[in-house]
């Protein structure tokens, strides 16, 4: 694909598509399955040093996708470059699949509830995280996309390895929610069931009203006097270890 052609086709795509931003990003998403029609880098042979190096299971895919472009065209089509100068468009996942994946019971891991999060990067964070436990999805609620750019670029293209959608408290999946509260019960003496919804309020303001009486279980993570907080993806990573111990 020649250059002009390959700038028509990323700007025509973008709006519609989710940016793979570097290439870590790239290297996950199509690890999971995404669909990606058009994949970039300023210097493709070391992009493919690396992916040779650090995922060699999808290197040859890569040498399929990736064109050479200049830096200044690379510079062109990504609002902030990444030091691997690489980049992507990948088709986002069926809202419908997601749905279908988040509702499906029985779930051998539990769902991730983000409640009215505020931070594009800790969102990506935890994705990265659910991911890596394997956790059946994470669930937003509230304004933020959780395929912001800023999200996917955080969560480091693991977005498709798992579940993420949007979606209302009412809208949540089945299953029993155990929502992380400083006056829950010590989490070291609960035993998070594989079916949980794990829900985790904002950064700022904690559960909302309609995820508290939503909860069936308030649980606490252990936390020295005076500290008054975790950061948000510590929390979920500390409470998806304790699930992944199975027991209390």
């Amino acid at each position: 694909m020649t250059g002009p052609d390959l700038v028509s086709l990323w700007r025509r795509l973008a709006d519609a598509s989710v940016l793979l931003d570097g290439f870590h990003a790239l290297k996950h998403a199509v690890r999971f399955g995404a669909d990606v029609p058009v994949a970039v880098a300023v210097d493709r042979g070391a992009a493919l040093a690396l992916a040779e190096e650090l995922a060699p299971d999808v290197r040859d895919t890569l040498d399929v996708l990736l064109t050479q472009v200049p830096e200044s065209v690379y510079a062109s089509l990504v609002p902030r470059p990444h030091p691997t100068a690489v980049a992507a468009l990948a088709v986002r996942p069926s809202r419908a699949a997601h749905l279908e994946r988040l509702a499906h019971t029985p779930r051998t891991a539990p769902v991730v509830v983000l409640d009215q999060p505020r931070n594009l990067g800790n969102a990506g964070a935890v994705i990265r995280l659910a991911a890596g436990f394997g956790a059946t999805g994470v669930v937003t609620t509230g304004t933020l996309d959780p395929w912001h750019p800023t999200v996917v670029r955080a969560g480091a293209g693991l977005h498709f390895a798992t579940a993420v959608e949007r979606l209302t408290v009412a809208e949540l999946p089945a299953g029993p929610v155990f929502a992380l509260d400083p006056e829950g019960d010590d989490i070291r003496g609960v035993k998070l069931p594989d079916d949980a919804v794990l829900a985790f309020g904002s950064e700022r303001s904690g559960l909302s009203p309609e995820l508290r009486a939503r909860a069936g279980h308030l649980v606490a993570l252990p936390m020295r006097p005076q500290v008054s907080s975790y950061n948000l993806a510590t929390s979920v990573a500390m409470t998806l270890y304790h699930w992944s111990l199975g027991g209390a």
